[in-house]
């Protein structure tokens, strides 16, 4: 695992949980919560190939954007494959969310709780107990195949990069 120490937000440095899993790495296996306050493993996804899209909190441009997004590929991509968005927004807000943006194919989760996820990905900014932008794609063992650590959070991923780490599972 490496540790990446800091990025940035709105161009201020902010600091990470650290470390954060690299290719060939175990995922970490984390309980979250579903739009249904229902505790979510990571382990339930066992079996699929994983797509986690992390993002600081939905009701924000690039977060929208970068779920939309993702939503519209996951309606592409074959049913062996999950697309997950992980955020601290509570689970009401992101069943409300979806509803109006019409996000129906994306598994949104919760690390409201305990920022659990945030901990064991390295991706939980300290001072902000906010997610960094970040992607991960895990293979059907949980493994850790693709990672990007978004630098500065109010940009967007290298979404072809991931979507093409995904599918290169799926061949």
């Amino acid at each position: 695992m490496a540790k990446i120490e800091q990025t940035t937000m709105k161009g201020n440095p902010v600091n990470l949980a650290g470390p954060v899993p690299e290719a060939g790495d175990a995922a970490p296996d984390v309980t979250v919560v579903d739009t249904g306050l229902a505790p979510v493993r990571l382990q339930d996804y066992q079996g699929k190939y994983i797509l986690i899209s992390v993002v600081p909190s939905l009701d924000t441009g690039v977060c929208d954007a970068q779920t939309r997004r993702f939503n519209e590929e996951a309606a592409k991509i074959s049913d062996e494959a999950v697309v997950l968005t992980v955020s601290m927004d509570l689970p009401f807000a992101q069943a409300r969310w979806c509803g109006a943006a019409g996000v129906d194919r994306v598994i949104t989760l919760s690390d409201h709780r305990d920022a659990e996820f945030g901990e064991a990905f390295g991706v939980l900014i300290k001072e902000l107990r906010l997610l960094n932008r970040s992607i991960f794609v895990l293979d059907r063992d949980l493994t850790v195949t693709y990672r990007e650590v978004v630098q500065e959070n109010t940009s967007h991923p290298d979404y072809e990069a991931a979507l093409e780490a995904l599918r290169s599972l799926l061949q």
